[in-house]
């Protein structure tokens, strides 16, 4: 599954292609994805507070933190499903809630709340997401059987999705994102409710993508799977980002886990809870 070409134009006013000088020589690696001072409030509340973070082409960029941190709320208003307070996304150097259609044909997505079209089945899900995204019926029909294929979903794709279970209705999901081989991959906690066996062969998925040329973005709470597969890490707490890099950069000698506690709070004993280990009779 190969990452197609955006359509040629101008760079917009002010804006500076991504990885090239004024002069158009190459100055460091491609950005997919540039997120600048990018803010969300609610009420009172901030739930983003100005995060920065540059995503490179072929990359696997891993974003964890803890609940309440603001990871599902970055990648919504990076998408384009949610409406930042403040600062800008741009992906291929262009701007998400700028020219929304133009930049949304370069991503795919996994939101965390799935809201699929479930009177559907399966095979019709598809079939209207490629559509959807321009593509021929043909194409779609190939693309269509080459996903259920790789997802494992052969004897699913004649029942409505609304009957799958919770992992099944992920894969579908994630094979409607996939579906117009788009450049950029933003997938929220795309392992949750999915099996070992299936999450292998996702993990296996996502990394022939990557290595096609493809960049992904995934959340997951999964720290072991984070630093086995992602080659790029940030780490988001209180809206912020507190740690970003390589794995390795982030991980800095500790396993990520360990510097993900310490960077989040470190472990919380637990104190004045001696009445737990009485064991009622």
């Amino acid at each position: 599954m190969t990452a197609p070409e955006l359509p040629q134009s101008s760079t917009r006013s002010g804006e500076r292609a991504a990885g090239s000088d004024a002069a158009g020589e190459p100055d460091g690696p491609e950005v997919v994805l540039a997120i600048e001072g990018l803010t969300k409030r609610f009420g009172d509340t901030v739930a983003v507070d100005a995060i920065d973070l540059a995503v490179e082409a072929g990359s696997f960029t891993g974003i964890v933190g803890p609940n309440g941190a603001g990871k599902t709320t970055t990648l919504s208003m990076v998408t384009g499903l949610l409406r930042p307070d403040g600062g800008r996304v741009l992906v291929h150097g262009i701007d998400v809630w700028a020219e929304p259609d133009r930049a949304k044909r370069a991503i795919g997505v996994l939101p965390d709340a799935l809201r699929l079209f479930d009177r559907l089945s399966g095979a019709q899900l598809l079939h209207y997401s490629g559509v959807l995204r321009g593509l021929d019926a043909a194409t779609v029909r190939q693309r269509t059987a080459d996903l259920v294929s790789a997802f494992g979903l052969e004897d699913a794709t004649g029942r409505l999705v609304a009957d799958y279970s919770a992992g099944m209705t992920k894969k579908i999901a994630l094979a409607a994102a996939m579906i117009h081989s788009p450049r950029l991959l933003v997938l929220d906690e795309p392992f949750e409710s999915v099996d070992p066996v299936s999450a292998a062969n996702i993990v296996e998925i996502l990394q022939r993508y990557v290595a096609a040329g493809g960049t992904v973005v995934l959340s997951s709470h999964g720290m072991d799977l984070i630093q086995r597969v992602c080659d790029h890490v940030a780490v988001i707490v209180g809206g912020r980002v507190l740690a970003q890099g390589t794995t390795d950069e982030v991980r800095a000698g500790e396993s990520l886990e360990e510097r993900f506690v310490a960077l989040a709070g470190g472990r919380r004993a637990a104190a004045g809870m001696e009445w737990l280990h009485s064991f009622t009779e």
